[in-house]
C-alpha cells in the first residue's frame, strides 16, 4: 500500500538525462513514481505498472521535469565582499594598487577570519537560497578563505551546517592549498607543512571533508606542493580535485589525472594531451564560465578536445567574492553556451549527470529508478530554454529527496 510519502508526478515531459539516451533522455507524457524519497519508477504513462494504481497523483500539466540541478564548484562560505575592488578596477586601479590597499584574497581572508560560524552561515544562506531558487538540490562548498587551522575548520563546519538549515545536499571540499596567507609570504612550503596538511588531518578526523582541492597556479602552489597534499589525502582515503590550468599551464591537469581526481576545474590552458589524460583517468572537466567572464579571459577551455576524447564536462558557478561573484546556475548555463560554445544539452548534462560525477555521487544527476528523488519542474516547452533565456527563472517547483 502506498504511504503518505508515495506519489506520482503525471502528465510530465521528462528529461531523464540518462546516459546513452539522447537528446536529453526525453520522455513525453511521462510519469515519475516517488517512494520514500527515491524514484521507484519512471517511464511513459502508457507503460505505468498496475501496482501504482491508487497512488496520489500530482498532475504537472505537461511541464518539463529535469533532475535537480547540481552546482559542483562553489566558494559560498566567506566573509565580506569585494564590491569596492570591482569599482576600483573600473576606475582604473591596477591589481597592484588594490593589493596595496589591502584588497584581493587578503581582504576576504581577513573578513572570513573575523566572522564566526553564525555570521558565515547567515551570509552563505543568502547565496545558497539564490541557487535553490533556480532548482539546485546539491551544492559543493569549499574552504580556502581561512588559511589557518581554526578558520578553515570553521568554514567546513559552516558548510555542513547549511544542510541543517535548508533541504539541500552539501558536499564539502578542503581547499587549504588555495593561497599563501600574508603571515607565510615567501614560505609556501612551510605553509603546506605547518598549516595545510595538519588542518586537513584534523578536518578529516572530525568528519568535515568529502574531497580535497588545491589551486595549482603561479600565484598559488606548484604541482609538487599540491602533490604533497594529495598524497596525504590519498592515505586518508579522500578523493581529490584541482583548480588547474586557469591562468597558465603548470601541469596541474596531468597531476590531477595521475591521482584519478574527481575533476580538474577551470582548465582554460589545458591541452589536447591534458584532455587525453583526463579521459584515461575518468576525471571530469569542470568548466567555470563565471570566472572566464569576470576576469575578461580570452583563452577558452579546449572544449573540442574534451569532446573528441570523451571527457565528461560539468559546469558550475564558482561563486566566490573575487573572480566569480555569480550565484545563478541558469546564467552559468547560458554563459557556457554563448561564451564557450557548449550546446544546451551539454550545459544541462553539465549541471546534472556530469556534475554528480564531479562530486563522486552515484545517487543523483539523472531521473532513474533507485536514485534520490531530486527533481526540478519547469514552465518551459523545451529543455534548451533553460540555457537560452537570460535573467529569467522558469522554475515552477523543486523537489529534494522527494520533499517539495
Amino acid at each position: 500500500m502506498p504511504t503518505d510519502h508515495d506519489y506520482l508526478l503525471i502528465n510530465a515531459r521528462i528529461a531523464t538525462m540518462a546516459s546513452g539516451y539522447e537528446p536529453y533522455g526525453l520522455i513525453n507524457d511521462g510519469v515519475i513514481a516517488v517512494s520514500n524519497g527515491k524514484i521507484s519508477w519512471v517511464g511513459p504513462a502508457s507503460a505505468l505498472p498496475a501496482t501504482y494504481a491508487g497512488w496520489n497523483e500530482q498532475d504537472i500539466d505537461g511541464r518539463l521535469v529535469t533532475p535537480g540541478l547540481i552546482d559542483c564548484h562553489t566558494h559560498i562560505v566567506f566573509g565580506g565582499n569585494r564590491a569596492l575592488e570591482f569599482e576600483m578596477r573600473l576606475n582604473g586601479a591596477s591589481y597592484e594598487d588594490i593589493a596595496r590597499a589591502g584588497g584581493g584574497i587578503v581582504s576576504t581572508v581577513t573578513a572570513t577570519r573575523k566572522a564566526g560560524l553564525e555570521a558565515l552561515t547567515k551570509e552563505a544562506l543568502t547565496r545558497l537560497d539564490a541557487l535553490i531558487s533556480e532548482g539546485v538540490t546539491c551544492v559543493e562548498v569549499k574552504s580556502g578563505y581561512g588559511l589557518d587551522h581554526d578558520t578553515e575548520l570553521t568554514m567546513l563546519r559552516t558548510a555542513r551546517a547549511l544542510a541543517t538549515k535548508r533541504n539541500v545536499t552539501i558536499k564539502t571540499s578542503f581547499l587549504g592549498a588555495h593561497a599563501v596567507p600574508a603571515e607565510f609570504k615567501g614560505r609556501a612550503d612551510a605553509y603546506i607543512d605547518d598549516i595545510c596538511i595538519p588542518t586537513l588531518k584534523a578536518a578529516h578526523a572530525q568528519g568535515l571533508v568529502d574531497a580535497v582541492d588545491g589551486f595549482c597556479e603561479g600565484i598559488a602552489f606548484t604541482p609538487d606542493q599540491i602533490e604533497r597534499v594529495f598524497l596525504v589525502a590519498q592515505k586518508l582515503g579522500i578523493p581529490v580535485k584541482l583548480h588547474a590550468e586557469q591562468l597558465s599551464n603548470l601541469g596541474g591537469t596531468q597531476l590531477a589525472a595521475r591521482f584519478n581526481a574527481l575533476s580538474a576545474d577551470h582548465v582554460e590552458y589545458a591541452t589536447d594531451a591534458d584532455a587525453q589524460a583526463l579521459a584515461k583517468a575518468g576525471s571530469v572537466a569542470v568548466i567555470l564560465p563565471g570566472a572566464f567572464y569576470t576576469l575578461h579571459e580570452t583563452q577558452a577551455p579546449p572544449i573540442d578536445s574534451f569532446r573528441k576524447h570523451g571527457v565528461p564536462m560539468a559546469i558550475a558557478t564558482d561563486c566566490n567574492p573575487g573572480s566569480s561573484p555569480l550565484a545563478s546556475i541558469l546564467l552559468t548555463m547560458n554563459m557556457a553556451c554563448t561564451l564557450l560554445g557548449l550546446t544546451p544539452e551539454e550545459a544541462l548534462v553539465g549541471v546534472t549527470r556530469n556534475a554528480a560525477s564531479a562530486l563522486g555521487l552515484a545517487d543523483c544527476g539523472e531521473i532513474r529508478k533507485g536514485l534520490r528523488a531530486d527533481l526540478a519542474i519547469w514552465d518551459v516547452q523545451s529543455p534548451a530554454e533553460l540555457s537560452y533565456r537570460i535573467g529569467f527563472n522558469s522554475l515552477q517547483s523543486r523537489i529534494s529527496g522527494g520533499v517539495q
